[in-house]
């Protein structure tokens, strides 16, 4: 009878044992989901000031298309004939020939509107990221082209792969509530 009165015993501490520590741990995991929620607070952005356009953006994301595109700021655009974001350094000729194009994907658009001038767009869903256009309009342009992460296609990760490979420290976190860091006139 002794015997079986200490296996109840076992039996009911194992159990309570065991009820107690799915409580810690249930626990444990709500404190874990409330820090987390603070850290959303934050996105992931690309300070376009500190930004070098080496590429990474399009090698690094953790999606297959990257979360980085191609943005621009039209406030500081010059609309010039000779978009140095558009055209390489030494274009063969002044046309939108593939050739003539520092983009590798076609993403950016040349739209004449009247002489001398012409509008450049980026159709997005073809930009990679790679900040090819960026670096052009940065080294000989006026610094209107700039990447930016796009919020609808990022997973936001805790540790972006992207950020860890910046060699500028371009990547930070900013607040969700304000989650574009955008080039305004006077500032490129």
């Amino acid at each position: 009878m002794q015997n079986g009165k200490n296996d109840i015993s076992r039996r009911r501490l194992l159990r309570d044992g065991l009820w107690g520590a799915c409580l810690v741990g249930t626990a444990g995991a709500g404190s874990f989901v409330a820090g987390r929620g603070k850290k959303d607070n934050t996105v992931w952005q690309i300070d376009p000031e500190t930004c070098v356009a080496c590429g990474n953006c399009a090698t690094y994301c953790v999606l297959e298309e990257s979360a980085v595109k191609c943005v621009h700021a039209y406030e500081v655009c010059g609309y010039c004939e000779i978009c140095f974001g558009y055209f390489g350094p030494e274009p063969v000729n002044i046309n939108e020939g593939a050739e003539n194009q520092v983009c590798p994907t076609g993403a950016i658009k040349r739209t004449f509107v009247e002489e001398p001038y012409y509008e450049y767009t980026v159709d997005e869903s073809l930009c990679n990221g790679c900040g090819k256009c960026v670096k052009g309009c940065n080294a000989f342009g006026n610094g209107s082209l700039h990447l930016q992460v796009r919020h609808d296609r990022c997973l936001n990760c805790n540790e972006c792969s992207i950020a860890a490979a910046c060699p500028s420290g371009a990547y930070k976190r900013v607040p969700a509530d304000k989650p574009y860091l955008l080039k305004r006139a006077g500032h490129a």
